[in-house]
């Protein structure tokens, strides 16, 4: 094979002009996004990009996330629940590249962690305020926590209107009560602000749907899309787990928690208690 013969000649009406036109680059401002990574080592350590490249997607797939989430918290308001699985379901798939991606961070090994980590500082995951924002619009909620961003306005601000606000939680029940099923009133007029905790009063009502599917079948689907949901959370949870614990073993953390300890803790929190409680009753 001759060496033109490897070749793809460009087309004829392929664009190659920018001066005047929007180009790939100028549209993603990937000029902003490919100099935003700065290590911080002294000499720089090869793998320290690594680091820095796999927080910064992972930021960006949170932005996303919690762009559809509220998406989904703002239909269920106005009872379009197609529109609310659909966003859902979109967040189910970023899920799981938010999962696979650990695996990459996983080749750092604790001999090359720790050539750089030191200058890290208390620079530390626990500081995200997008993972922060995703856990309170589903309902894991922490006043305590804004404390950790009172020197970030932005931050702050966010996370205190993501507190104030029903979660995607809150407001699927309000739905349901408004589309003629019988939510107890203590879900419906629970403080949205206060960490979500399991309501015995839902067990019935959820039972009677998975044991009548076909009689409520749009919450039927609703709830397994949202134990779906749950289910690639804790996945994600427990890979971050296993991680830290692959490259510092039970260090503690940078920014001072118990390091894997504390992940470890975080298996036991959940979003929607009431959609796994009920497994136990269904068929008795």
């Amino acid at each position: 094979m001759g060496a033109d013969e490897n070749i793809r000649p460009l087309e004829a009406s392929i664009v190659t002009d920018f001066r005047d036109r929007m180009s790939y680059a100028s549209y993603l401002d990937l000029d902003t996004l490919l100099s935003a990574q700065h290590p911080v080592s002294t000499p720089v350590h090869h793998d320290e990009l690594l680091f820095i490249i796999a927080h910064q997607t992972s930021e960006l797939w949170l932005k996303l996330t919690l762009h559809e989430l509220e998406g989904a918290t703002s239909a269920l308001a106005r009872d379009d629940v197609a529109v609310a699985l659909k966003c859902i379901a979109r967040v189910k798939h970023i899920q799981k590249s938010l999962t696979e991606q650990w695996s990459v961070l996983a080749t750092l090994t604790p001999t090359e962690y720790s050539q750089f980590r030191g200058f890290l500082g208390n620079a530390s995951g626990f500081q995200s305020c997008q993972y922060r924002a995703v856990e309170f619009v589903l309902g894991n909620k922490n006043a305590d926590a804004l404390r950790v961003f009172e020197s970030d306005p932005p931050s702050h601000e966010l996370l205190s209107r993501l507190l104030a606000q029903p979660s995607l939680y809150d407001e699927f029940w309000r739905h349901l009560s408004r589309a003629g099923l019988d939510v107890p009133e203590s879900a419906l007029t629970r403080d949205v602000s206060a960490p979500y905790t399991s309501n015995t009063e839902l067990i019935p009502l959820i039972k009677q749907v998975y044991e009548h599917p076909h009689e409520h079948w749009a919450a039927y689907e609703s709830f397994e899309e949202l134990v779906d949901l749950e289910e690639n959370f804790q996945l994600w949870r427990f890979r971050h787990m296993r991680t830290v614990l692959r490259t510092i073993g039970t260090k503690a953390g940078t920014g001072g928690s118990s390091g894997v300890g504390f992940l470890q803790r975080a298996l036991d929190l959940t979003f929607f208690p009431e959609l796994f409680a009920v497994r136990t009753e269904v068929g008795r």
